[in-house]
C-alpha cells in the first residue's frame, strides 16, 4: 500500500464535502476519482497533496514517496522556451552532463599527478549520468512534447506567449518526465486532442508509478483504470474495474438500496396506520399494543434516501417544425489565416435525423467549419447551403452567445421575452439554478454552469439542426449522459465539435475526420472510425487489398494501388534506414565498451597522451550515439 486515507472529513461553512472518507491504494496502481461537479473531487486531492487539511483524520503515504500534481489550471510564466521549461525538470542531469565536459577539458592538460583522480571522478559520474538515463533525456523530452501535440517549430515559443491550454500541456509534461511515485491528474485530457488522448493513454499504462486521475472522459478512464473512486453526498466508496463495470455495479446498488428504501417506508407507514387504528380503540390493552409499536418504531434504524442516478436536470431536445430532407450541403469550402490553409475543397452534405461528428487534431479548423456555418467567421472560397425550413441552434465551447453582463433571468427572458417570470425559474431549477443563483452574473458562473446556461437556451430554441462545438466541455459524467440521452431521442439533426470519444461512440451515427486539410468520411460511431482507422493504416503500410488486386481496377483502384505502392516503398526505405541506424549503434556502443576496458589498462591510462585521445573519442561517439539515438526513435515513431 503506497496511500492511504482514514475517516477524512472535510467541510466550508455549513456544507459537507467529505464524510469519513477512507479508501487505499496500491504500489502501481491506477485509479480514478469520480463525482458530479462539486462534489469535493479536486478538494480530496488537494487534501493528499498537503495543500489543504482535513477536519478530521488522516492521510498515510509510503515513507521516502515522491509525488506530483497537475491542477486543472496553471500559472506558469516566464521567458524561458517549452524545450527549456520541461528540460528544467532534469537540472541536475544537465549540470552532471555540464561538470562531465569540464572534466573531459581539464584531463586534455592535466599533469600526470592530478589525472588519476580525474579519470576516477569522471568514471564515478559517467556512470551515475548513465544509470540515471542521462544520454536519453533529450530524446525523452522530445517524445513527451510531440505525444502532447506540440511540433517541433513549436519549442522555442516562449512559456509567457503561451495559453491556457499549452501551459497545462507543458506543465503535464513536467511532470510525466519528473515521473514522480505517485502521479495526480486532475483533468489531464481537458486541452489535449484525440491524438494527444490516445498517447498519454499509452504512456500512463506503462507507467511504472502510481496513478490517481480525476476525469469526465469515460473512453480514458475505461483504457487506464483499475479502481474507482466515488464521492457522492460526502460519502466515499471504492469499486473495482474500470468506467464501465462501476456503472454497471453503482446501477445494481442502486437498485437495491431503492428497493430496501421504498420497503422499508412502505413498512412505516404501515406500522403508523395499525398504530393510529389501535389507538382508535381506545381500550388500555388496545393502547399498549399502541405504545410496543411506537417504541419498535422507534429503535428501527431508518434508511437514508438514496441519491438519484442523475441530478435533476431535465433536457429535452425538440424541433419546433420538421425540415427538409437535405439539411446543409457544402462545396469547395476553404479558410486560411496569415497565409497558412487550415482546409481546402471540403465538400459534404448532411440529411435530415444524421448526427455527425467532426474530428481532428488541434487547430486543424473544426471549430472554424462550425463559425463559417453560423455565419461569424467568412470563408475564403467555396459555399454552403441550407435546407428548406432549416432552423438553426447554436452551442459556442466559448459561450460567447451568452451575454457576460445580464443575470440568468435577463439572459432568458430578453431572449424569450414571451416566456413569465415563473416559466424562466422553472425552466432554470430543472438546469439546477435555484435561489439566488438566477440573480448571478454569467460572467461570475463556473465553466459547467455556463455549459448548462447553454444548454437551457438550447432546448428553448426548438430549432430543427443544432450545431455544437465541444458541447461536453466542462461537463460533469452524470450531465453528460442526460446530453447523450437528449441527442439519442433528438428527432432532429446534429453537426457537432468533440473529443469526447465516449459520447461520439453513444451519439454519432457518422464521422468525419479533419486530416490533411480536407475531410475523411466514416458511417458509424467512434469505434468503428477506429476499426476503418487502423484498417487504412495497415493498408497504408503495405498490406494488399481487396481493391489492389481486382483484376480490371477502376481509376480510383489505380490510384489506391499507385498510393499503396508509394507507401510499401517509403515503409522499405524507412526500414533499410532503421536497421543501419541499429548497425552504427551496435558498433559504436562495443567500441566505447572497448574504449573502457582499454582506459582500465595501467599502461593506458599512465599515458596521458594516449589516454587524452581515447577520451576524446569517447566523447565523439557519445555525440555521434545521441544523434543515432534520436534518429532510430524519429523512424521507430514513424510507423506508430
Amino acid at each position: 500500500m503506497i496511500l492511504s486515507c482514514q475517516n477524512i472529513w472535510k467541510s466550508f461553512g455549513e456544507d459537507t464535502i467529505l464524510r469519513s472518507a477512507s479508501f487505499h491504494i496500491e504500489e502501481h496502481e491506477k485509479a480514478a476519482i469520480v463525482g458530479i461537479n462539486g462534489a469535493g473531487k479536486t478538494t480530496l486531492l488537494r487534501i493528499l497533496t498537503g495543500e489543504s487539511r482535513p477536519d478530521e483524520g488522516a492521510v498515510t503515504i509510503s515513507k521516502g514517496t515522491s509525488m506530483g500534481y497537475l491542477r486543472q489550471h496553471q500559472d506558469i510564466s516566464g521567458e524561458a522556451t517549452i524545450y527549456t521549461e520541461i528540460m528544467s525538470v532534469k537540472q541536475e542531469l544537465l549540470d552532471m552532463e555540464k561538470r562531465l565536459r569540464e572534466m573531459e577539458t581539464a584531463m586534455k592538460d592535466a599533469p600526470s599527478g592530478e589525472y588519476d583522480g580525474l579519470m576516477e571522478s569522471y568514471s564515478r559520474l559517467s556512470s551515475e549520468f548513465e544509470r540515471r538515463d542521462g544520454y536519453s533525456v533529450r530524446s525523452q523530452v522530445t517524445g513527451i512534447l510531440k505525444g502532447l501535440g506540440f511540433a517541433e517549430k513549436e519549442f522555442s515559443k516562449k512559456i509567457s506567449t503561451l495559453s491556457g491550454g499549452q501551459k497545462t500541456r507543458v506543465a503535464l509534461g513536467k511532470l510525466l518526465l519528473a515521473s514522480p511515485d505517485i502521479l495526480l491528474l486532475d483533468e489531464p485530457t481537458n486541452h489535449l486532442d484525440l491524438s494527444s488522448i490516445a498517447w498519454l493513454e499509452g504512456y500512463l499504462q506503462t507507467y511504472p508509478g502510481t496513478v490517481l486521475i480525476v476525469a469526465h472522459d469515460r473512453y480514458f478512464l475505461n483504457r487506464i483504470v483499475t479502481k474507482i473512486i466515488e464521492i457522492d453526498q460526502g460519502t466515499v466508496t471504492t469499486f473495482d474495474g474500470d468506467y464501465t463495470a462501476y456503472s454497471q455495479k453503482k446501477a445494481m446498488m442502486r437498485e437495491i438500496q431503492w428497493k430496501a428504501y421504498l420497503n422499508q417506508q412502505e413498512e412505516i407507514r404501515r406500522q403508523e396506520a395499525v398504530i393510529a387504528k389501535l389507538r382508535s380503540f381506545n381500550r388500555e390493552k388496545s393502547i399498549r399494543r399502541a405504545e410496543s409499536r411506537e417504541k419498535m418504531l422507534e429503535k428501527m434504524e431508518v434508511l437514508e434516501k438514496p441519491s438519484q442516478a442523475k441530478t435533476d436536470m431535465h433536457l429535452k431536445l425538440e424541433p419546433r417544425v420538421l425540415s427538409g430532407n437535405d439539411v446543409l450541403t457544402v462545396q469547395n469550402l476553404a479558410k486560411s489565416y496569415s497565409g497558412s490553409p487550415l482546409f481546402a475543397h471540403l465538400d459534404f452534405t448532411i440529411r435530415r435525423g444524421e448526427k455527425v461528428a467532426v474530428i481532428g487534431d488541434n487547430g486543424t479548423g473544426k471549430t472554424t467549419i462550425l463559425k463559417i456555418l453560423n455565419g461569424l467567421v467568412k470563408p475564403d472560397e467555396g459555399s454552403f447551403v441550407l435546407g428548406s425550413k432549416v432552423q438553426i441552434g447554436y452551442y459556442d465551447q466559448e459561450h460567447q452567445v451568452l451575454h457576460m453582463d445580464k443575470t440568468l433571468v435577463e439572459e432568458i427572458s430578453d431572449t424569450y421575452p414571451q416566456m413569465t417570470g415563473t416559466q424562466i425559474r422553472n425552466l432554470l431549477a430543472s438546469f439546477l439554478f435555484t435561489g439566488d443563483d438566477v440573480f448571478k452574473r454569467i460572467r461570475d458562473l463556473s465553466g459547467g454552469e455556463r455549459g448548462r446556461l447553454s444548454l437551457a437556451r438550447l432546448m428553448l430554441s426548438e430549432a430543427n439542426f443544432l450545431i455544437l462545438d465541444e458541447p461536453t466541455n466542462h461537463l460533469d459524467i452524470v450531465s453528460k449522459e442526460i446530453l447523450e440521452e437528449a441527442l439519442r431521442n433528438y428527432t432532429g439533426t446534429v453537426l457537432y465539435v468533440s473529443h469526447d470519444r465516449y459520447f461520439i461512440n453513444q451519439t454519432a451515427t457518422r464521422i468525419l475526420e479533419l486530416k490533411n486539410q480536407t475531410l475523411i468520411n466514416y458511417i458509424g460511431n467512434y469505434d468503428y472510425y477506429l476499426e476503418k482507422n487502423q484498417e487504412l493504416s495497415r493498408r497504408a503500410a503495405g498490406e494488399e487489398s481487396a481493391k489492389a488486386s481486382s483484376s480490371a481496377p477502376s481509376s480510383q483502384s489505380r490510384l489506391e494501388w499507385a498510393q499503396q505502392k508509394e507507401a510499401q516503398a517509403r515503409e522499405r526505405k524507412r526500414k533499410n534506414e532503421i536497421k543501419k541506424a541499429e548497425e552504427e549503434i551496435s558498433r559504436l556502443e562495443e567500441r566505447d565498451k572497448e574504449i573502457d576496458g582499454l582506459l582500465e589498462q595501467e599502461e593506458i591510462f599512465t599515458d596521458l597522451q594516449q589516454c587524452t585521445a581515447l577520451m576524446n573519442e569517447k566523447a565523439q561517439i557519445t555525440e555521434q550515439l545521441n544523434a543515432l539515438y534520436e534518429r532510430w526513435e524519429a523512424l521507430s515513431s514513424e510507423e506508430e
